[in-house]
């Protein structure tokens, strides 16, 4: 203990009141809730959902108040309401940061599944239970409230509005299928908490993202709960800085998972929910027909955000969005119907070279547009369409070739059993000991049997 107060660790000791009931076991559910110079709105809030907690889950849980670095009186009314509110505690930060804060008490907590929400109580705090019921289960691995369902209700402004639909936009452009990746309402199994936080760098706004991220790449299961959200009009979040730094932490960690610092396979391998096999994989002709009926329908996708895009900027910037819409779409069409590889490992890959490919199709068709102002200067859209499809078409021929002998060539050669099997490609990835320890334990299981 230091002369301020904290622990060695950079913490103030945890003031709480737990039953005797809920201290006889460990609870089902954790909720925290990171906080910051909250004095105003603190005590209500956690009486608010003190009530929801009680009334919706019995005894068998812990709410937490995770006060980062506060300057004003909300240190003090945490540790208030953690003495005089049972099953409430409240957790001190030497540091800022709303990430660290649930990093911290997560991977210290000894419930089932572990959760958060904003003080603000924007959410409709109904949402609780079909949050967490999933996870109790075990039918998912991860659970969001999303604001931008057709079944949610939301009352926030324009800007915001705009803003957050936008992010999410650009993050489905990456490859993350969840709707909202920032709604301050999150929970998740403890056991995928400890296996995927430890890789988990963003302590501020971007670690929802993160987290997101991570567990999708490593095929977890996530549980999607339409909420009812009021905006807070007196939030603290600077909606456009934060959303640039996101992008940044989006790079960052596309980064990391292609470099495999972030083991998304070894994940994969011992938490992954694993996709059905196909039946067959298809042959040279049928991979022909299927590439052919990608290609004519993303030709035609391409031509009609070809002439949409050419209204508003020049050409050749046209035709580049167009194609590169388009191709992260192809590849990811052949990649799964074309060629029958499933699972989340080696898509990151399989995308750079997919787009190395979609370079070499935009140098042909980006010549043809050069040949054909060079011939006629005064053509207008509908020639410039004309040579782009046909110039598209060859590029198509040359895309499979490509894509069937170097892309998707493990699928070909079945190699590469790690694209139906990603076990087996993580297995490298996961400690000799406890692979030794697995077998035994599965030799002493035949044994007993």
């Amino acid at each position: 203990m230091t002369s301020d107060g904290t622990t060695a660790h950079g913490t103030r000791p945890v003031a709480s009141t737990v039953s005797a009931d809920a201290a006889g076991s460990a609870p089902l559910l954790e909720i925290v809730v990171p906080v910051f110079d909250e004095e105003r709105s603190l005590e209500q809030s956690i009486r608010t959902l003190h009530a929801a907690l009680r009334g919706q889950f019995g005894d068998r849980w812990l709410l937490t108040i995770a006060d980062n670095a506060s300057t004003d009186a909300t240190p003090a009314i945490a540790d208030a309401l953690a003495a005089e509110l049972e099953r409430v505690r409240a957790v001190h930060l030497a540091e800022k940061g709303r990430g660290r804060a649930l990093k911290q008490v997560w991977l210290a907590s000894e419930a089932e599944v572990v959760g958060y929400l904003d003080v603000d109580l924007s959410t409709d705090l109904a949402a609780l239970a079909p949050l967490v019921a999933p996870l109790l289960s075990r039918h998912s691995d991860l659970a969001i409230g999303t604001r931008l369902s057709a079944d949610a209700r939301v009352v926030r402004g324009a800007k915001r509005e705009i803003v957050s639909r936008g992010y999410n936009a650009l993050l489905r452009a990456t490859g993350l299928r969840a709707s909202d990746a920032q709604c301050g309402f999150k929970a998740m199994r403890s056991d995928v908490a400890r296996r995927i936080l430890p890789f988990v760098e963003d302590t501020g706004w971007f670690f929802d993202t993160e987290v997101l991220m991570i567990a999708e790449r490593s095929g977890l299961r996530i549980h999607e709960v339409p909420v009812d959200w009021v905006d807070d009009e007196d939030s603290k979040v600077d909606i456009v800085a934060t959303a640039l730094a996101d992008l940044r932490g989006v790079v960052r960690v596309l980064r990391g998972i292609g470099s495999r610092r972030i083991p998304v396979e070894a994940i994969y391998a011992e938490l992954g929910r694993r996709p059905f096999e196909p039946a067959h994989r298809p042959g040279f002709f049928g991979q022909v027909l299927r590439f052919g009926l990608i290609g004519g329908a993303s030709t035609v996708a391409y031509a009609v955000l070809y002439l949409l895009l050419q209204l508003a900027i020049a050409p050749q910037v046209a035709n580049f969005a167009a194609l590169l819409v388009t191709a992260v779409a192809n590849t990811w069409a052949n990649r799964r119907i074309t060629f029958g590889v499933r699972g989340r490992p080696g898509i990151v890959g399989d995308q750079l070279k997919g787009l190395l490919v979609f370079l070499l199709a935009w140098c042909l068709t980006s010549g043809s547009l050069l040949v054909l102002h060079a011939a006629r200067p005064e053509s207008g859209a509908v020639a410039e369409l004309v040579v782009l499809t046909v110039a598209n078409l060859v590029a198509t021929v040359l895309r499979f070739v490509l894509l069937r002998a170097w892309v998707f060539r493990r699928a070909r050669r079945g190699v590469a059993s790690a694209a139906l099997d990603p076990a087996a490609d993580a297995a490298t990835a996961i400690p000799t000991s406890r692979r030794a320890d697995d077998a035994d334990a599965a030799l002493q299981k035949e044994a007993a049997a």
